[in-house]
């Protein structure tokens, strides 16, 4: 009876999430994009944040070339990555909320929703095929602190689309919002948008050349930049097909060896 319920929030949830990428906003300006201006089901988003976990249950993400690792050697962006195995120490209620969030956006709906909004994107990318090209979805909750800043980027060619939701309590940092900006025939770059990181919004792009994108030093000001990244990375070949599995197996294994050294409380 447990697993039929389940299977039924599943299924609302999946359901829901494509209703809210059908119906973001398509923006054309510097690039191709879409714009959430509410991501998931109020109840949902409201059991988010009354079950956010807690630091320790965190690992570091120190990013290319350290890009989040500040002059004290402190890691500025950490991560739980949002699949099954590795919240499989978390709590009962947090492990059922948040295994029901990253099966959803791991789903063969959303990404499929995803694929049909961003084809104009998608299809300068990869061609007339694009709808068939290989895509590995890896959801992760990550969590930036003062002293975060990626500076401006198009992100690496194994993604094909990122996704971000942002998952504040309040409207009290939307100032800390990603820059997306133009790049000059100078090299230069010109801010064009910054994203309102207010409470279930969010955005999707399809990555390539032009996609760039930044944020601003955070402050002392913020306590935690709380998001789901949501990044599908192209899976076509041998090479990506091993290279993404072979990432999560990885990935796990050092979560394990993680967990053994925390106190069972570490996910409260």
């Amino acid at each position: 009876m447990e697993t039929n319920t389940n299977n039924h929030k599943g299924a609302e949830l999946i359901a829901a999430l494509v209703s809210s990428v059908e119906a973001a906003r398509e923006m054309h300006e510097p690039f191709y994009h879409l714009e959430f201006s509410q991501v998931f089901p109020a109840d949902i988003y409201h059991q988010m944040m009354q079950s956010m976990p807690g630091n320790r249950a965190y690992r570091d993400l120190p990013g290319r070339h350290n890009v989040n690792i500040n002059d004290e050697g402190t890691c500025t962006r950490v991560k739980i990555d949002l699949f099954r195995e590795y919240i499989r120490h978390f709590p009962a209620d947090r492990k059922e909320l948040w295994g029901l969030v990253g099966d959803a956006l791991c789903s063969r709906e959303v990404q499929e929703a995803f694929v049909r909004r961003l084809a104009p994107a998608l299809e300068r990318r990869f061609g007339p095929g694009f709808s068939k090209v290989g895509l590995y979805p890896i959801p992760i909750l990550t969590r930036d602190v003062g002293g975060y800043r990626i500076p401006e980027h198009t992100d690496t060619q194994w993604k094909g689309i990122t996704v971000q939701f942002y998952l504040p309590s309040d409207e009290s940092i939307t100032h800390v919002g990603t820059v997306f900006s133009e790049r000059l025939p100078d090299g230069k770059f010109r801010p064009a948008t910054r994203m309102r990181f207010a409470p279930n919004t969010g955005y999707a792009f399809a990555v390539g050349t032009d996609t760039w994108h930044s944020v601003d030093p955070v402050g002392p000001e913020v306590k935690s930049r709380d998001s789901i990244l949501l990044t599908y990375f192209v899976d076509v070949g041998v090479l990506r097909f091993f290279r993404n599995r072979g990432r999560r197996i990885g990935n796990f294994a050092l979560n394990e060896i993680r967990s053994m050294w925390r106190q069972p409380a570490a996910a409260s």
